[in-house]
């Protein structure tokens, strides 16, 4: 029997019992539990990267109805993934996971909290979170599979649902306020359809790119810049000099030197470029918000819309420099109509924090088209 994948972990249990090396052979199931995958360890009341799962963050993440995401990855042994500029090229058996989670507070409600102090690499404490979905994307020799698992009530176990998952969701904003929040976990078809960035070749990892990783994470036994860690573990080969690595802004609290530009397009690239690229989805609409498409007519500056009436909320063109209510960018940012709200999936709210960002950004454009 020829095996895709070899994952050497010992599985470490809800009580800290080791199970047995797990083996997938090609055509065969996958794991029904989460545990089966050994990526994620419960200890000491806490959710932990397994020892050999290495946990990564991003400069600026996809909003997902605010929850926060507890990312690993993981790669056969002496395998590495290859450094590319735009992508890289990860080994066959390469397994990332994605936990998407609420703070939550001594009452046990949920916390709408727009940021994260959270050190990923130390993992979550169980009695002030609430975990929702984990999302595996496993590197076969065909291509990537994603793969939706589903958390229980108790926080001990997650269950693949290959037809996605539901849940009304209520956040408390620390000000006496509420926020509904319809949440989905998508069936497997929609985290394809998200996930391939270029239209017609299949599921793609967006997030492990070298502008989204470059930046200092604290491990628990030193902050280090999260490529220079990967290389230095053996996961990643062919890495440049640190001048020569892009990377993005940090759209929620930016870095000395990032201007507002930068924040914007960092929001848009995560968001929004992986459909609206050249080769992507959306590359029929003509707006490409992916990082090298230069700041004009192709990145929406008086560009006018494919879309049209509700679409594109009778504004005229995608971005109208230095008013923002006159684009239709914001109109469907702001929206959470299904037929008119961009992205199309991921969200039942509206991010406020990150449409004043982008609303600032285009009031500062030089007016007019």
């Amino acid at each position: 029997m020829r095996l895709v994948i070899c994952l050497a972990l010992l599985l470490l249990a809800g009580c800290g019992q080791q199970g047995d090396p797990l083996y997938l052979p090609e055509g065969e199931a996958y794991p029904e539990k989460l545990s089966g995958w050994g990526m994620l360890q419960h200890a000491d009341g806490h959710l932990r990267p397994a020892a050999e799962a290495l946990a990564y963050d991003l400069n600026t993440p996809l909003f997902s109805d605010y929850a926060h995401k507890l990312r690993t990855v993981w790669m056969p042994a002496g395998q590495a993934a290859r450094y590319g500029e735009e992508r890289f090229d990860f080994p066959v058996g390469t397994v990332l996971t994605k936990t998407f989670y609420y703070p939550t507070d001594e009452q046990g409600r949920l916390l709408k909290n727009a940021t994260d102090d959270r050190d990923p690499a130390m993992g979550l404490d169980l009695a002030k979170v609430r975990l929702v979905e984990t999302r595996v994307l496993l590197r076969q020799r065909q291509g990537w599979v994603a793969l939706p698992y589903v958390w229980d009530e108790a926080q001990r176990e997650a269950t693949l649902e290959w037809t996605g998952a539901s849940a009304a969701l209520e956040l408390q904003d620390g000000q006496g306020g509420s926020l509904a929040v319809d949440y989905q976990v998508p069936d497997a078809n929609q985290c394809a359809g998200c996930h391939e960035e270029r239209h017609g070749a299949g599921v793609q990892p967006l997030g492990s790119k070298a502008r989204h990783l470059n930046r200092d994470l604290a491990y628990p036994d030193a902050v280090d810049n999260q490529l220079q860690r990967w290389q230095r573990q053996g996961l990643l080969q062919g890495l440049p000099a640190p001048e020569g690595i892009p990377r993005n802004a940090l759209a929620s609290a930016p870095r000395k030197g990032e201007s507002l530009e930068l924040q914007a397009r960092s929001y848009l690239d995560i968001n929004c470029a992986h459909c609206h690229n050249p080769k992507g989805p959306a590359r029929t609409s003509g707006l490409y918000l992916d990082p090298a498409t230069p700041l004009g007519i192709p990145f929406g500056l008086c560009k006018q819309p494919v879309a049209a009436g509700k679409g594109s909320g009778d504004r005229r063109v995608d971005i109208h420099p230095g008013q923002p209510g006159a684009s239709v960018l914001i109109y469907r940012v702001e929206s959470t109509d299904p037929s008119v709200m961009m992205p199309e999936l991921g969200r039942s709210t509206a991010h406020r924090e990150g449409l004043e960002m982008l609303t600032r950004w285009i009031a500062g454009l030089p007016d007019g088209c």
